[in-house]
């Protein structure tokens, strides 16, 4: 079943007015890991998103698992030490990852790294070893079955095209995937099969692309022609059973879950600054220029990535990357009520972050971060001695002054 979202009916969002709307105020980081550099003499490997897996007996020996896009999988202990890099082969291209706690596998029950592989239009999956990570070993195995289905494609002459897998947030036993230049969601059940873990899809769901404004007209992003507005960040509240997720141009959006399926239609949280504003698409750049104003709030486009500190039982804070002034919002779980905003600037462990796309958080406290940490991707690391290069880095959550 496809339900497609209402078309909302803009207007200026009352976040732009309210206490959180002031500077955001500095915070740095505490760790970061070796550099990534997207070109031939560094396998293409360009960080992305990250994931946060909490060691089951021993906090010390938990990791950071963070794609690479072409160049894969990267994961990391809490210094920030690589501990192991994953190849994702011929042709895949690894965007969004998310861990799966306790899924049944191989007769037990085992801690899954997820990550979308867009290259290839397809989930992956790699099982995590407690022992390996407690050795400080290599602890992700592949146990992707041979079989796994397309996500989005119809065949693979449409996986060339690549509208393919994109982002990924997980709850329970399934999975929500967003299909590059596309406005559509997914939902898919994952399934153990023989010690192996494949996918079926349950639901779909299509954000608007066009959107009714305050003066009467209609106005839809600007992109490359015959592209949507396509959604990367995510993450689920699995208490609430609601999806937040990051339509890029557009803005943050709440989205119900009941199962495998979407329930309801899908409401603003906060839309982007330049939400209604008249753009300009350039062909030689590839880029949209905003002409004028717009209507939106506090988000400067895109919207990126979503991730969720908890506080209890069904409170906590949900944060998000507002990529275009690489700056970062905070909102309140349980009313999404806008709260402080804070940037990642210089530091003396580490430089600041720039135009970040992934997140992760956890209240879990660890070494170093007794009140847990919060993992940004850094789409700008410093300095390049002359190769542009991207990381992830680390921030202690008490430096945002949140509780």
């Amino acid at each position: 079943m496809t339900i497609v979202a209402m078309s909302a009916v803009a207007a200026p969002h009352p976040a732009a007015a309210a206490p959180g709307g002031t500077a955001p105020h500095p915070v740095t980081a505490t760790v970061e890991t070796p550099a990534l550099y997207d070109d031939e003499a560094g396998g293409e490997a360009d960080a992305d998103d990250p994931a946060i897996w909490i060691h089951p007996r021993l906090r010390s020996r938990s990791l950071v698992i963070g794609t690479a896009k072409n160049g894969g999988l990267r994961v990391y202990d809490l210094s920030g030490r690589q501990l192991q890099s994953i190849a994702g082969g011929a042709g895949s291209r690894f965007n969004n990852v998310d861990i799966v706690s306790g899924f049944p596998l191989g007769g037990g029950r085992a801690d899954v790294a997820v990550v979308t592989d867009r290259g290839r239009d397809r989930l992956r999956f790699y099982r995590i070893d407690p022992a390996a990570a407690a050795r400080g070993g290599a602890p992700l195995d592949d146990v992707t079955a041979a079989d796994v289905p397309l996500l989005f494609s119809a065949d693979e002459a449409e996986v060339e095209g690549q509208a393919t897998g994109y982002g990924l947030a997980t709850y329970g036993g399934h999975a929500v995937v967003s299909r590059r230049h596309a406005t559509r969601l997914g939902v898919f059940e994952l399934r153990s099969r023989a010690g192996r873990v494949t996918y079926r899809g349950t639901d779909t769901l299509d954000l608007p692309s066009r959107f009714r404004l305050p003066n009467g007209r209609t106005w839809t992003p600007c992109a490359e022609p015959g592209e949507l507005p396509q959604v990367e960040g995510m993450v689920v509240d699995g208490e609430a059973g609601v999806l937040y997720a990051s339509q890029e141009d557009v803005g943050l959006w709440r989205i119900d879950l009941r199962g495998g399926r979407f329930a309801g239609r899908a409401r603003f949280v906060e839309k982007v600054a330049e939400f209604g504003a008249p753009a300009t698409y350039d062909p030689e750049t590839g880029e949209c220029t905003v002409t004028g104003p717009g209507y939106g709030g506090r988000i400067r486009a895109d919207v990126e990535g979503a991730t969720i500190y908890r506080t209890g039982r069904g409170g906590g804070y949900l944060l998000i990357s507002s990529q275009g002034d690489s700056r970062f919002f905070v909102y309140d779980l349980r009313t999404n009520r806008p709260l402080s905003g804070f940037a990642v600037t210089d530091g003396r462990f580490a430089d600041g972050v720039q135009h970040s796309d992934g997140a992760a958080a956890t209240s879990t406290p660890l070494p170093g971060y007794p009140r847990g940490l919060l993992v940004l991707h850094d789409g700008e690391n410093t300095p390049d001695l002359g190769r542009v290069s991207t990381n992830f880095k680390f921030v202690d959550w008490r430096s945002l002054r949140l509780g």
